[in-house]
């Protein structure tokens, strides 16, 4: 299973570790999900394969926020992503960012979770984002929609 978030925050792009702010609800979803046996922190982004996930960005360009993207920029990293997809063939995709999703494929009309085409063939989602900047979801709720990954 990869995740894929929209782009770095500037903290996470310094401490180059994905999901770094102290407000980001990522590393305790993953858990309650059930996802990951603990919470894990930032620093051990590396440890998501021995649990069968990943992690990556639609961009690479670290930004306050990701309203700051281009939609090139975004259109751009979901070209890179099913490239990445192809290579590493993950089952599942989850892309946390509805409106991030929206401007990268030019799907405007897509939905919250599974989505009717794949990409790359891996299955693919679109879940919350876990910044602590989206308060429309609160950590419950994520942990919830994550843990339909599971299937």
């Amino acid at each position: 299973m990869l995740f894929c978030g929209i782009n770095p925050s500037l903290l996470s792009a310094a401490r180059g570790h994905h999901f770094a702010r102290p407000g980001n609800r990522f590393w305790p979803a993953l858990h309650l999900a059930g996802l990951t046996p603990r919470r894990l922190t930032p620093e051990e982004d590396r440890e998501l394969p021995r649990y069968g996930l990943g992690v990556t960005n639609l961009v690479a360009r670290p930004t306050r926020t990701a309203a700051e993207l281009t939609a090139e920029e975004l259109h751009e990293g979901a070209a890179a992503l099913t490239d990445l997809v192809e290579r590493y063939r993950p089952r599942t995709v989850a892309v946390l960012g509805i409106t991030a999703w929206r401007l990268a494929t030019g799907r405007a009309r897509s939905a919250w979770g599974r989505q009717p085409d794949r990409l790359a063939g891996a299955e693919t989602w679109v879940l919350p984002n876990p910044s602590g900047l989206n308060a429309h979801f609160q950590l419950p709720d994520l942990a919830r929609l994550y843990a339909g990954l599971r299937g």
